[in-house]
This record gives C-alpha cells, structure tokens and sequence, in this order.
C-alpha cells in the first residue's frame, strides 16, 4: 500500500472511529465531530480532553484555516440581504431604502414608491407595503412608539436602530447595551458598530481582540464597510 493511500486510510478511520479510544460508532455509540477542526470524532467530552494534548496543534492549524476559508470567501450578497417584497438586493446607498417602524422591514424605493402609487390609484389610506399597518398620525408615533414595540420582541434591526439613536445621544452604555443584543439575535450590522464601540472604548473599555472579531464578523456577513476596513489593517 502506498503512503498516499495510507494517510487516507487513516484519515478514514479517524472519522469513523473515536480519536482517543478508538471506539467505532455503531447501535448507542454516536461519535460528535471536533467542533473547531471538524477532522476528527470522539465518543465522548472525557475522550476529547484527554487527546486534546495531541490534537491541539493540528486543530489550531486547521481552524485557522477553516476562519480564513469563511472570511476571504466573496459573500452572495451584502448585510443588508433583499428587499422582502421584490427579493432584489438593497441597494448599497442607504438612502435608496427604507426601514419599516412597525415591523423593522428595509423595503427598496421602488416598492415604496409601488405602493405609494397603489394607494394613490385606489384612494387608499397609507400604510406599509409589507405588513400593510396603516401609518401612525403623527412622525413621533412612528419613530418612538413603533420602535419601541419592536425593541420588546427582541427584533435585531430594531434593536439595533435604538443602539443607534442612544449613540447619536452620547449615551454609550446604551447604545452598547442595545447593539450588543442585536449582536446576540444575529444582526451582521451591529457587529459593525460594535467593534467601532471597542475599538473607540465608547461604552465599553477599549478591546483590540474584540474590535477585529467583530469586524471579521461583520466582514463575513457582506458588510462592506466592515471588509474595507480590514482590508485597511492588514
């Protein structure tokens, strides 16, 4: 057997079989991958801190490749995903969309404009275009009512946005506080802005670690601001 088709040997039989105890998978045996390196299996936590002496090095080595493989990849679209009423991408230009208050929808000029025309047409009251909620009477309704009820759903555009207006405010701990949870539901913006607020001590003290894993996070979600500025770094 040549020594190609035995390293490949091998590298089967470390999928199929525990690492440490060599235990294969099989009736209640379930083998769980190495969640870091995904290049081994173990039966159980007590065998995967036993072989983690022999197997940190070629895990670090191939996290970092699998970190570096996510980051550099082309994203299929920026952050700000698509329009939820014609699925084109959002526009770059922010002031080409807008966000929804009544439920935290970005909907592109062009179905705004749609459904202006349409009610227009049908001498219809106004009211959004995607959930179809008729418009608040007044602009403060609309700016402070509405965003605070998609605050208490834990909506993470929403969330984000008050982080937002509690920065504009010089209210940190705030904005902080806020941004940090719309971090939590998975909002690729706010990672953005929060590694600004680490990388500026607003709110928080000043975390250079933490700044670049926020920006890489952001980075990997398609913010393009995020990608320019660690292409700025490096």
């Amino acid at each position: 057997m040549s020594a190609d088709n035995s390293g490949a040997g091998d590298s089967m039989m470390m999928m199929c079989c525990c690492a440490s105890c060599g235990v294969a998978e099989a009736g209640d045996v379930k083998l769980k991958n190495c969640t870091a390196c995904y290049l081994i299996k173990y039966c159980s936590i007590k065998c995967q801190k036993d072989h983690r002496p022999k197997h940190k090095r070629a895990c670090k080595k191939r996290a970092a490749e699998l970190h570096d493989e996510t980051l550099f990849k082309q994203p299929e679209s920026s952050h700000l995903g698509d329009c939820p009423i014609c699925c084109i991408p959002l526009p770059l230009d922010l002031k080409d969309s807008s966000m929804k208050g009544c439920c935290s929808k970005v909907i592109c000029n062009g179905c705004n404009y749609a459904n202006q025309r349409r009610e227009a047409e049908g001498r219809l009251k106004h009211s959004c275009p995607f959930c179809r909620q008729l418009a608040p009477n007044s602009q403060i309704e609309s700016d402070t009512l509405e965003l605070a009820d998609r605050v208490k759903a834990n909506d993470p555009v929403a969330l984000r946005q008050m982080g937002s207006r509690c920065h504009m405010k010089g209210d940190y701990n705030g904005a902080f506080e806020y941004t940090s949870k719309a971090v939590e539901f998975g909002d690729v913006a706010a990672h953005y802005y929060l590694s600004i607020m680490y990388g500026d001590g607003q709110g928080v003290k000043k975390d250079e670690k933490k700044e670049i894993y926020h920006l890489e996070k952001a980075a990997i979600g398609g913010h393009t601001n995020a990608r320019n500025g660690l292409g700025c770094i490096e």
